[in-house]
């Protein structure tokens, strides 16, 4: 690895590790802190302005490998939007509609600078799908419902950031072997301050990342999804991105169809993401959070497979992922407790109860 990459990484990570106690007492001194309730686990008052700190370490990243020379703009831009809105947010609980209204002008300034889906690429399907006039929407929603994702499985210590750096490090470590540095220097920029920040916020916690470290964060892996995936499609497919983000994306899928049956609004919140139902089942804090994260890496380990699979060997990566999602939603009880219809089927196919 070039020695200015490891100099970028050390000093963002260096850079989190001075910050973050500081943004601790901010946090404590502007009232950004979060107060516990039935639906939160944690039994204090937590300061949850971690997002800056990050930020803060990602920008030293930004200025000592030299980005400001990359034409990058609209993506800087949008990043300042979403610090800007999770800050708020942290400080003054905006509602749904205005954290919305953010994200949309972060996304719209990443679009208005020229990076937008174009083309989709899905392995074994077709080789290039022109979106046209679509392209706009796509990278839109794309671009917020990553951002949303994250901020949904952010719920225990350390989760949304370690699952994070997962993603970052799969993307960097894919970025690397295709020899595409600025993609690479931005993962690892973003990996090192997310590390840096998880040194205080891993179990038991002393700061939480708040809205401003899950949407910086969510907006940071969707738009650098898009930069590998859709102006060097060699790099990667419309799936693989997908697969990387797996805990992530699924959970908020299986949370939407459990809303949509419950006649709950979308947005409504509860106790039962992935995180929730482990935790129900008994397994500790910290085992739970493990967990998540060896499914964030067994995720990240088929995508890389997968960009590199023959037609069979995909198909098979695929329908093993798919099978592994549902049983384990089953199991669990993400949708329901009694939605059961493969285990329902595993029993009736062998006759075991």
């Amino acid at each position: 690895m070039d020695i200015k990459l490891i100099f970028t990484f050390l000093a963002s990570f260096a850079t989190v590790l001075f910050v973050t106690p500081l943004v601790i007492k901010l946090a404590h001194k502007i009232g950004a802190t979060d107060k516990p309730n039935l639906r939160k686990v944690h039994q204090k008052i937590m300061p949850r302005l971690g997002g800056l700190a990050i930020f803060i370490g990602v920008a030293v990243g930004y200025l000592v490998f030299g980005l400001y020379d990359e034409r990058i703009y609209g993506i800087v831009a949008g990043a300042v939007i979403i610090i800007v809105t999770g800050i708020l947010d942290d400080m003054y609980e905006l509602s749904a509609k205005m954290k919305l209204l953010g994200q949309i002008l972060a996304a719209g300034t990443v679009i208005y600078s020229g990076l937008t889906i174009d083309f989709l690429t899905i392995p074994f399907v077709f080789d290039r799908f022109d979106l046209g006039w679509f392209a706009i929407p796509v990278t839109l929603l794309w671009i917020i419902g990553i951002t949303n994702a994250i901020n949904l499985i952010d719920g225990l210590d350390g989760l949304a950031a370690g699952i994070s750096a997962i993603a970052f490090a799969t993307l960097a470590v894919m970025a690397g072997l295709a020899g595409k540095e600025l993609i690479l220097a931005l993962c690892l920029i973003v990996l090192a301050s997310t590390l840096g920040f998880l040194f205080y916020n891993f179990h038991p916690a002393k700061i939480f990342m708040g809205d401003t470290g899950a949407l910086f964060l969510g907006y940071c892996i969707g738009v650098f999804s898009l930069l590998g995936l859709y102006k060097s499609v060699t790099l990667f497919s419309f799936v693989i991105p997908i697969i990387i983000l797996g805990v992530p994306i699924f959970d908020t899928a299986f949370a939407i169809i459990r809303r949509i049956l419950n006649k709950q609004p979308i947005s409504a919140p509860d106790k039962s993401h992935l995180h929730h139902r482990l935790l129900a089942r008994g397994i500790s804090h910290r085992n739970t959070v493990l967990l998540i994260y060896a499914f964030g890496i067994f995720f990240s380990v088929c995508a890389v497979l997968l960009e590199s699979a023959t037609f069979i060997g995909g198909i098979v990566i695929i329908i093993t992922l798919i099978i592994i999602i549902q049983f384990t939603a089953e199991l669990v009880g993400i949708i329901n407790v009694r939605y059961k219809p493969f285990i329902h089927l595993y029993k009736k196919v062998t006759g075991k109860e």
